[in-house]
């Protein structure tokens, strides 16, 4: 039972990030799910029961994050719609084109890159101008589509969704208030996280009965996350993100050493 009021817990943790910041939340989770329980004297989890806890966490998280960010207008349908399908496409040809890459060069670039968004984010800045209506957001389709490939092919490759990478470069490349991508990013992930959903339930990888309690405490945890994200002003959020991306960046820089 214990252990079920901890993953409760872990969730409730993750969902309010992913609702305050507009990611995933699996770049908090699994490594949450790995170190905490065996700190506290649980059995160790196997990476295969974490992968499959991350990926229902995520899940939920995206649904419940679209929802709430869509409530107060800052989830934009056309940004959302072509850069996810070309972030889903293009982590299908990272993923099978892995095999010919060197695991170790691309945790590297992936983990300079995350350094790089963290920057991005901490950089001083001016005061971000109120965000226009997202009706009408505009912005470079081909910046877009060859933001979202990029992130896509090297995270496809790795195993890494990337999607925490996407915001800073949503807001200096591809310029979009900080805002509408941080809602935008949840609907953009949610495709793919779906597949990767599917592709582990349909092949026996969740646990079903550990993931009940991630499912209960996510949903009202990323509300509560996403109405608190519109209320804290724009520049604080950019910060607590590039510190949560350069600790990511930090994170997958040692797996790299250390193969």
């Amino acid at each position: 039972m214990a252990i079920y009021l901890l993953i409760a817990f872990l969730g409730a943790l993750c969902g309010f990030f992913s609702g305050l910041l507009g990611i995933g939340g699996g770049i908090i989770m699994a490594p949450l799910l790995l170190y905490i329980p065996p700190l506290l004297g649980f059995e160790s989890l196997s990476m295969h029961t974490v992968a499959g806890l991350t990926i229902v966490q995520g899940l939920v998280a995206c649904i419940s994050g679209v929802i709430v960010h869509k409530r107060f207008n800052s989830v934009s349908g056309r940004l959302a719609g072509w850069m996810g399908t070309t972030i889903f496409i293009a982590a299908l040809f990272g993923g099978a084109g892995s095999e010919f890459a060197s695991q170790h060069l691309l945790l590297m670039l992936l983990g300079v890159l995350a350094l790089l968004a963290a920057i991005l984010m901490l950089k001083p800045s001016a005061k971000e101008k109120k965000a226009p209506p997202v009706s009408e957001i505009s912005f470079s389709l081909w910046r877009a589509i060859s933001t979202a490939g990029s992130v896509g092919v090297l995270g496809g490759m790795v195993g890494q969704g990337g999607s925490f990478i996407l915001i800073p470069l949503m807001t200096s490349f591809v310029r979009i208030p900080t805002r509408i991508a941080i809602g935008s990013n949840l609907a953009i992930v949610l495709l793919s996280t779906t597949a990767g959903f599917i592709g582990k339930a349909v092949t026996g990888q969740i646990e079903w009965l550990l993931s009940v309690p991630i499912v209960l405490t996510v949903i009202p945890a990323t509300q509560i996350g996403g109405v608190l994200s519109h209320k804290v002003p724009v520049l604080k959020l950019r910060k607590i993100l590039g510190i949560l991306i350069a600790a990511a960046a930090v994170r997958i820089l040692i797996s790299a050493f250390s193969d």
